[in-house]
């Protein structure tokens, strides 16, 4: 009885350690304290669990106080997808707006900074970069987190991204594998198909993630995404085929693979997040990210359940499992060790994610536009923000307009009469609308066609992929809708 015990123990302690939850508040509960020291090794952080980064840091001494090794991680990709400042907007511009810049250095440099910032708050696990390739211009959640369209682009900056942010002590993982660049639906909501024969998929949408395996990326998040040529029946998260055959064999990657959200709906709404957490880690997954919708101790404990209850129904090999676990445990290792010993490095260069959006801007203007002296109306056509980005996080250019053109006024418009609603709304004002993703919106190309009908003189700022010609009598595509892409296009708009 004593050997079954112990093993038990350790089988549920190995449970533990391999799932990463959520959890609700700024302050950790006491259930998830006692997870820790029952096995748990991961904790993960969302726009909700964040006020200010004095906060975060409070926060996590309080989880390394019950466990010193814990594994922080946090969706922290900068750009459009930020939880450090979810409620400000960041400070430093997405990966398109890198992309579009197209200097290594910078996007080596924007990266370190914001590691350093992590690590400042005690975050040393990244969910970042995003390694995807663009292809799809109507992606619907993808979009400006890629570094753009061309493959050789994308893995080119996704090596510097990683080498970077781990230059701070914070291990990257980077997402979202196979490449989820080439498909149409949201795995948030749905399973997408990517269907196109393996060797564009070697061609295209791999060359990044094994740049970042040569960067050495210590970890790799998978993708909720069917792709027939690698295996017809299980999307990739739940294949072996595609985690273990190809990412560890094919590709010789041998640091953690962990999950995309096991409660998106691609695994949820077919699997169920108990059989989805267990195929997967058969599979070869390391790590289940679950929290973003689901972050209650009841999840952790059917998770850890549905492990233990897979080993002992001969379903999951307990070495699998014990492997997973080690896997976990190694990176938080790696993380200890690589933890600045003093504090927070001295190397900060704050001004870096400002600069980079100042550079990613593309300006176009008409011949016979008229500078903008008096305060203007903003009118933002504002789109229906994807889960990833989410609607916490203000977008756009009103508030950094008005600092440098005080009275600015503005207001959000959508649908089919947009465009005459912000006529009415802006008066006899000069016309600034702010756009994101025009090419994905008919109704909001509509309203541009509208205002630009009656106003010439209007200014577009387009902040999310600029794939619809430039119009109006300013074009600024800010190639993201970060808060320093909207000062800088705010400062171009000014003339300042």
């Amino acid at each position: 009885m004593t050997t079954l015990a112990r093993a038990t123990d350790t089988l549920t302690r190995d449970a533990l350690t391999v799932l990463q939850p959520g959890f609700a508040g700024t302050t950790a509960p006491d259930w998830l304290l006692r997870r820790l020291g029952e096995g748990l090794a991961s904790v993960a952080l969302f726009g909700r669990n964040v006020t200010s980064p004095e906060q975060v840091a409070a926060l996590t001494a309080q989880l390394r106080a019950e466990r010193e090794d814990v594994l922080v991680a946090i969706d922290e990709e900068g750009g459009d997808v930020t939880r450090l400042e979810v409620r400000t907007g960041s400070s430093f511009p997405g990966n398109h707006a890198l992309g579009a810049v197209d200097d290594v250095g910078l996007t080596r440099a924007v990266a370190a900074e914001l590691g350093r910032r992590l690590a400042a708050a005690g975050v040393d696990f990244n969910w970042a970069p995003s390694a995807d390739v663009n292809s799809n211009p109507d992606n619907p959640v993808i979009g400006v987190r890629s570094f753009g369209a061309d493959t050789d682009l994308v893995a080119r900056h996704t090596a510097a991204y990683v080498t970077g942010m781990q230059s701070a002590g914070v291990a990257t993982c980077t997402k979202h594998f196979p490449g989820h660049g080439d498909t149409g639906v949201d795995s948030h909501h749905a399973v997408p198909h990517i269907d196109v024969d393996a060797d564009v998929l070697a061609e295209r949408d791999l060359v990044p993630f094994r740049a970042a395996i040569a960067a050495g990326t210590r970890a790799v998040m998978s993708a909720h995404i069917l792709v027939p040529a690698l295996d017809p029946d299980r999307p990739a998260t739940l294949s072996r085929r595609i985690l273990t055959d190809l990412l560890r064999g094919e590709l010789g990657y041998d640091g953690l693979i962990v999950t995309d959200g096991i409660e998106m709906q691609a695994i949820a709404g077919t699997y169920g997040i108990e059989r989805g957490t267990v195929l997967a880690v058969a599979a070869g997954a390391d790590a289940i990210c679950v929290g973003g919708g689901l972050h209650d101790e009841g999840t952790v404990r059917r998770l850890s359940d549905a492990l233990v209850e897979a080993v002992r129904a001969g379903e999951l090999p307990e070495e699998r499992l014990a492997d997973a676990a080690e896997r976990v445990r190694a990176l938080a290792r790696w993380t200890a060790a690589n933890r600045p010993a003093d504090g927070v490095p001295d190397t900060a260069d704050g001004d870096v994610g400002l600069r980079a959006a100042r550079r990613a801007l593309r300006v176009t203007a008409a011949e016979d536009v008229a500078p903008l002296t008096e305060p203007p109306y903003v009118a933002a056509l504002t789109p229906v923000a994807n889960i990833a980005v989410g609607n916490e996080t203000p977008w756009g250019v009103a508030a950094e307009l008005g600092r440098l053109l005080p009275g600015t006024e503005t207001g959000s418009f959508h649908g089919a009469d947009a465009g005459s609603e912000a006529l009415a709304a802006a008066g006899s004002r000069r016309i600034v609308a702010v756009v994101r993703d025009e090419h994905r919106h008919p109704w909001m190309a509509a309203a541009l066609d509208v205002l630009l009908a009656a106003r010439p003189d209007t200014m577009v700022v387009e902040m999310g992929v600029p794939r619809a010609r430039p119009r109006g009598g300013l074009h600024v595509a800010t190639h993201g809708a970060a808060r320093v892409c909207g000062r800088a296009a705010a400062e171009a708009i000014a003339g300042v």
